[in-house]
């Protein structure tokens, strides 16, 4: 299932394999929220920009259009033709997105729905229900997502509860695995460790979480709220109570710096909207810092986004022409900065691997860990 193949330090080359296919690691997993990447990118958009894994969303695919109508369409791979791996988060990170929104018990959460205001609940076996109908290759374990700072008194119950919740989850997930019309069998679970910005609650609940045999274990709760450095700090304080031989996730994370950090902390997988969030709203990566498109200076920029770059955008199109698509309001600017930011972190993806395989990896984090969130011409 999973195999380190290669260490520099703490940071790991490995492979993954599941039920529709092999991974290299590290990783970075592209966010389809609702089974489609925002600002009309389609699955078959994902092969063309490198796309390993493909991350959706429990919480709104269950709203919309409900995990029995996926099911019913023969799961997720199928109903947005996608036959590579899919990982589903747990419904969890939903549990601080829409706090105003819901109550927390022992025995789940109640959201009101952002859409239309129903009463949804979801606790460990109803979102293990509904990760096994939409048939991901990989289950995320439902927790509590807290906000960073959040007081001790809070934090610990709230760990607490997430581990007796990890162990229903597992329960629950072995029982739906088994059953004859599962979509897929061969579904694995992921383990969350939480505890807050607190170091010592997080390392009791990474120990007690590896008790309970998952496929692999992730940290979540962090890039929610607290500063950079102490994501790096509980990360160093995580990690060596992290099973070696499973995968580890860093939920969220992050900015190219954040991820290069992370590798070499020792994490193999990532996600995180910031690449298309940004894209739609202009900002775009490059090897040499970001880039502001709407800005003036690139009205009649003859040159691509990255000269380096081969994303669909820049074998075709030069920044003018992106530019003026953004001023005038017109989809495809979003969706050609978006293929392009994907594109570019799994290019950064691909140039981690490569400087692990050749034990390159420290001189590459030294050139580019500071480089690539700073806007070309303030590094």
């Amino acid at each position: 299932m999973f195999e380190v193949v290669k260490t520099e330090g703490r940071a790991r080359r490995g492979v993954f394999t599941c039920a529709h296919g092999t991974v290299q690691t590290p990783v970075f997993m592209n966010v389809g929220t609702q089974g489609a990447i925002k600002g009309a990118v389609s699955a078959h958009d994902l092969k063309d920009v490198g796309c390993q894994i493909e991350l959706s969303n429990t919480y709104h695919l269950h709203l919309r259009p409900g995990d029995g109508v996926v099911k019913e369409m023969g799961g997720l791979h199928k109903f947005m033709d996608w036959n590579g791996p899919i990982l589903t988060d747990s419904g969890g990170f939903q549990v601080f997105s829409l706090s105003g929104l819901r109550k927390i018990t022992e025995e789940g959460v109640t959201f009101a729905s952002h859409i239309d205001g129903r009463r949804v609940f979801m606790g460990p076996e109803e979102s293990m229900r509904i990760q096994s109908n939409l048939g991901s290759d990989i289950a995320m374990a439902f927790d509590e997502c807290v906000a960073n700072p959040s007081t001790r008194e809070y934090v610990k119950p709230s760990c607490e509860r997430t581990l007796r919740w990890l162990a229903r989850c597992k329960e629950e997930h072995d029982r739906l695995n088994s059953l004859p019309d599962t979509v897929n069998p061969h579904q694995m679970l992921f383990g969350i460790n939480q505890g807050g910005i607190y170091p010592d609650l997080r390392v009791w609940h990474m120990k007690e979480t590896a008790k309970i045999d998952c496929d692999g274990y992730a940290i979540g709760g962090l890039a929610v709220g607290e500063p950079t450095q102490t994501m790096y700090d509980i990360i160093d304080a995580v990690e060596p109570h992290m099973p070696k031989d499973k995968p580890r996730y860093l939920m969220g994370v992050g900015t190219p710096s954040n991820i290069i950090e992370a590798v070499a902390r020792g994490v193999d997988f990532f996600d995180c909207v910031m690449p298309a969030r940004n894209a739609r709203h202009g900002k775009l990566y490059t090897w040499e810092g970001t880039l502001n498109i709407k800005n003036e200076k690139y009205k009649t920029d003859p040159t691509p986004i990255d000269p380096t770059c081969t994303c669909p955008a820049c074998q075709s199109f030069s920044r003018a022409y992106l530019r003026h698509l953004f001023a005038a309001g017109e989809m495809l600017a979003m969706r050609l900065a978006v293929l392009h930011n994907l594109h570019f972190y799994n290019e950064l993806m691909v140039r981690i691997r490569a400087a692990l395989d050749e034990g390159t990896f420290e001189e590459f984090r030294r050139t580019y860990s500071g480089k690539l969130d700073v806007p070309i011409g303030n590094s």
